[in-house]
């Protein structure tokens, strides 16, 4: 029973390495969709949240977390997630992240994706903080490998979201978010197979190895 965050430069590999370690330790992974859908909970419709619930095959998740938050004021969710890409309140959207992931850590066995987990569930018990870091060429070619992208599409979205993390980390009030303090492990995937990085997650967090 533990919890797992990871976080990453972006194209290093968090999604994959969180994927196979929730299908081997049968872990329940929260990605970032996921979190900020349970962001948005407040006056959605029953059938958005089971189309969105079906596509990311969560359902049963997602409706016990918004069970357990309970209702927010929907002017309050409206303009911390406001609809238009230019826009976000960082503040508001901070806030919701201390409320959301601890109530997602108490759920047990959940390896969540990013959004400052390191932070927010630094002393949360039982759980193991993991960061995955490479030089921007693999990661330009990690997004062209695994994500079907030509080079200057792979640049284009390992730029942007690059920034848009620094931009999130800036709401911490944190420009700490490499420092390996912070973690159990740090994997440089320049060095380090996808398959041992999985490993060694396993191992430390799950309380055995892969087979």
């Amino acid at each position: 029973m533990s919890i797992i965050t990871i976080a990453r430069q972006f194209g290093a590999g968090g999604k994959t390495l969180g994927t196979l370690v929730a299908d081997r330790l049968d872990y329940t992974l929260v990605d970032e969709e996921i979190v900020e859908l349970i962001a948005k909970e407040a006056n959605i419709s029953p059938e958005w949240v089971d189309s969105v619930a079906r596509e990311t095959g969560s359902e049963k998740f997602i409706k016990r977390m918004l069970f357990k938050l309970g209702p927010f004021r929907r002017g309050y969710i409206d303009s911390a997630m406001e609809t238009d890409p230019d826009y976000f309140d960082g503040n508001l959207y901070i806030s919701l992240l201390y409320k959301i992931l601890p109530q997602i850590a108490s759920q047990d066995n959940v390896i969540i994706i990013g959004r400052g987990g390191q932070y927010i569930l630094a002393e949360y018990p039982n759980s193991y903080h993991f960061l995955m870091v490479a030089d921007t060429e693999y990661r330009i070619r990690f997004m062209m490998d695994h994500y079907h992208l030509n080079r200057k599409q792979a640049q284009v979205v390992v730029d942007k979201q690059s920034k848009r993390r620094l931009h999130l980390y800036r709401y911490f009030g944190r420009t700490d978010y490499d420092q390996p303090a912070h973690y159990h492990l740090v994997f440089n995937m320049r060095k380090v197979s996808m398959e041992s990085a999985v490993q060694a997650v396993c191992q430390l967090a799950g309380g055995k190895a892969s087979s």
